[in-house]
């Protein structure tokens, strides 16, 4: 049985857009998304930069890892999944964040496969990974602080979505995850970077999703889009807005989740990145609003 976290495509959309989600993301390419990233750290606001790696790929279902060779595959075994791999950097004074969280979801209905998250700063590492299974979720986080390693597993409540895979779910890539003017109140599994910089565990807290009623243009360093805005109210106290590109293929134009973390728009481009790593080809980052 498939989870019901993340059901957004399930929930809201249906199978309309198919034929124009395939065309577009079973193209031998990835999607690379530039922002402009501030990130509120010890008290006061840093500026650092974000990207959003949306691609394709073969999964295994029962590893949970990506297929190297899906023709040695068991049978039933292959998923397309649609990957998410969110990079934000940014510099606390001397010293500097790197962090990665990569979501995975089917790609046929958006629903949750596995959610992994890794930062790398001078004081050190830390690495968490969670396995949506069967009504379940399952949690490991290996830290260098020395109370917080742990193991943890926590059901998935009907209709919960997962803070890290809105950046997936509100593009609406097979229809819009909510009419105009409309709510919705959901359980909400809380992200994993989110958790990082308040050193809090991972947890459902309440959150209600707004889309409001109309579009709206908003410039960015990227240029002038007209968006969709999702409004976000979330129990812990966090409040956050994503602008949606109005126009296929729905971008993120911006997000905010306050009071700690925003960023815009820089510049998109489409390109088989895993391909491009001789000298001279750094050049291509120039498309994404990187130096």
């Amino acid at each position: 049985m498939r989870l019901a976290i993340l059901a957004g495509f399930l929930l809201f959309g249906g199978y309309a857009h198919a034929q124009e989600f395939g065309a577009w993301w079973f193209d031998g390419k990835a999607e690379l998304d530039g922002y402009e990233l501030t990130v509120s750290r010890y008290g006061e606001e840093r500026t650092g930069s974000a990207v959003l790696i949306y691609v394709t790929e073969p999964f295994s279902e029962s590893k949970r890892t990506k297929l190297d060779y899906p023709a040695r595959a068991p049978k039933g075994d292959e998923v397309n999944a649609f990957k998410l791999n969110m990079v934000r950097d940014f510099q606390t004074g001397i010293y500097d964040y790197n962090t990665m969280v990569s979501s995975f979801v089917r790609t046929d209905d958006l629903t949750p496969l596995k959610t992994s998250f890794s930062s790398a700063e001078w004081c050190g590492h830390v690495y968490q990974g969670i396995e949506f299974r069967g009504g379940k979720l399952q949690s490991r986080i290996d830290s260098y602080f020395e109370n917080e390693s742990s193991e943890i597993a926590l059901p998935v409540p009907e209709g919960g979505v997962a803070e890290d895979h809105l950046f997936i779910l509100l593009r609406g890539l097979h229809g819009p995850f909510l009419d105009a003017g409309k709510s919705r109140k959901v359980p909400l599994l809380t992200g994993v970077f989110q958790n990082r910089l308040a050193h809090e565990p991972l947890r459902w807290v309440d959150a209600t999703i707004t889309r409001r009623a109309n579009t709206e243009t908003v410039t960015v360093p990227a240029g002038t889009f007209l968006t969709i805005a999702y409004d976000i109210a979330i129990g812990d106290g966090r409040t956050g807005t994503f602008r949606i590109e109005s126009a296929w293929p729905h971008r993120i134009v911006s997000w905010q989740l306050l009071p700690d973390v925003r960023g815009a728009l820089t510049g998109s481009t489409r390109l088989p990145y895993w391909s491009l790593h001789a000298n001279g080809d750094e050049s291509y980052r120039a498309k994404i609003g990187l130096k």
